[in-house]
């Protein structure tokens, strides 16, 4: 197995960032990785609507990969990167980040890819203007 380089430095945009809190914790006292995906996925809504100035919806979740826990404490940092406008939908990159120790380590905890769709006002797809 050939191990993938991590970068040091985040991709894209700081879109949210938010504490890490005891709620949101499994048995084992590890963040939920439901509460990190769901924190992505409102990182990327947020970036599909700057570009397309609609409401938009989740369509898919693709290559989604956690790398390490995020802890209680930790400031959950989610960066945005869009990589492809179709006609009626959005692909964005998203990472999430982890400032751990009062800040002072930073470390990735998961990227993925995330789809949205553009809807109209009576939630229908629409076409993304560019």
């Amino acid at each position: 197995m050939v191990e993938q380089a991590q970068s040091n430095e985040p991709h894209g945009k700081l879109t949210i960032r938010i504490v890490a809190m005891p709620a949101d914790t499994n048995p084992s006292g590890d963040i939920f990785g439901g509460w990190v995906l769901s924190q992505m996925d409102i990182a990327g809504g947020v970036a599909a609507v700057q570009v397309t100035k609609t409401r938009v919806v989740t369509v898919g979740v693709n290559a989604m990969t956690f790398i390490a826990p995020v802890k209680v404490g930790d400031v959950l940092c989610v960066y945005t990167d869009i990589i492809k406008i179709g006609k009626t939908s959005i692909t964005i990159a998203i990472e999430a980040w982890a400032r751990r120790d009062r800040m002072a380590i930073r470390e990735k905890v998961t990227e993925g890819h995330f789809t949205y769709v553009a809807l109209d006002d009576g939630g229908k797809k629409c076409v993304i203007e560019q």
